[in-house]
C-alpha cells in the first residue's frame, strides 16, 4: 500500500545473517496486470525459513524506496504468505513483518478510507472495510503473535492480506470505477514507457 494522506506453522526463523551483501539490488514491485498478483499464496513452511529471512528486509527496502507503508510477497513475485508494514510512528521506522498472517476477528463496524497500491501506481479509490481487525501471525523469530488494529493500520493490514489471496483493492469497488482506474493505469504506464 503506498503512502497517502491460514493457521500459522511453527518456524525456526531467526534474524537475517549480517554477512548479507548490502549492494543487493532493490526488488522490483510487480505491476498490474502481472498474473502473479492474482495468484493465491501458500503458507510459509519450515523449509522456507532462510528465504523468508532474506526476503523480509528486501521487501522492506523496496517498500520504503517506493515509498509505501505495506507490501506483500506476491508484489515482488514470491507466492508466500508474507507481509511487511511500517506506518513509521513519530517519523521513525517501526517495521512489522507478518509470516502466515490470518484475520481472527473483524468488527461489524465499517470504515471507508482512500487506498492505493504500489502495484497500481497513482491509482486511488475509497474502499470500505471492517474498522477493526485482530490478526494472528508469526514474527521472524518464529514466535506466535497477535495484533489488534484500527484506523490506518487496520486498513493497511487488510489490504496486504488481500494480496495473499490474489485480491486487489480495486476488487472492492464497483466494476465501473475499477475499469476506469485500470484503463487510466494502462494509459499512464504506456506514457511512462514512451518518455
Amino acid at each position: 500500500m503506498p503512502e497517502t494522506s491460514s493457521h500459522p506453522l511453527p518456524l525456526p526463523l531467526a534474524p537475517a545473517d549480517a554477512t548479507e551483501s548490502p549492494e543487493a539490488a532493490t526488488l522490483p514491485i510487480l505491476l498490474v496486470p502481472d498474473p502473479r498478483l492474482r495468484s493465491k499464496t501458500r503458507a510459509v513452511g519450515p523449509g522456507d525459513a532462510a528465504m523468508v529471512r532474506a526476503l523480509a528486509p528486501q521487501m522492506l527496502e523496496a517498500m520504503y524506496k517506493a515509498p509505501g507503508i505495506g507490501l506483500a510477497a506476491p508484489q515482488v513475485g514470491t507466492l508466500l504468505r508474507l507481509v511487511v508494514v511500517d506506518l513509521q510512528k513519530n517519523d521513525k521506522p517501526d517495521p512489522l513483518v507478518l509470516v502466515n498472517p490470518e484475520i481472527m476477528a473483524a468488527s461489524k463496524e465499517l470504515a471507508t478510507r482512500e487506498e492505493g497500491c504500489l502495484s497500481l501506481p497513482g491509482q486511488f479509490a475509497e474502499v470500505t472495510r471492517p474498522a477493526r481487525v485482530k490478526l494472528r501471525y508469526l514474527d521472524l523469530s518464529g514466535a506466535k503473535r497477535e495484533i489488534e488494529a484500527e484506523g490506518l493500520l487496520a486498513t493497511c493490514l487488510q489490504h496486504e492480506l488481500d494480496h495473499l489471496d490474489g485480491v486487489l483493492f480495486v476488487d472492492h469497488i464497483s466494476a465501473l470505477k475499477r475499469n476506469m482506474l485500470l484503463r487510466k493505469l494502462a494509459k499512464d504506464l504506456k506514457a511512462k514507457v514512451r518518455d
